[in-house]
């Protein structure tokens, strides 16, 4: 793998990543926004972080069940 591939690999990723954390804060009600969030509290923060990592789960689970 090149650099450049695995710079667009990180790219990719990171924006996935981005993706779910706006979705996962929509779907638990807590209003990230754009930019800084430090008005969030820890509680939020830590409620949107939990549920990525659960979705992530989630996911890793069902691909290994399909496979």
């Amino acid at each position: 793998m090149n650099n450049n591939s695995y710079a667009s690999d990180t790219a990719q990723a990171r924006q996935k990543m981005e993706n779910m954390k706006y979705e996962v804060a929509n779907e638990v009600g807590v209003n990230l926004k754009k930019g800084y969030n430090g008005d969030l509290t820890s509680k939020e923060a830590g409620y949107v972080g939990g549920n990525m990592v659960k979705k992530m789960i989630e996911q890793v689970e069902r691909s290994m069940a399909n496979k």
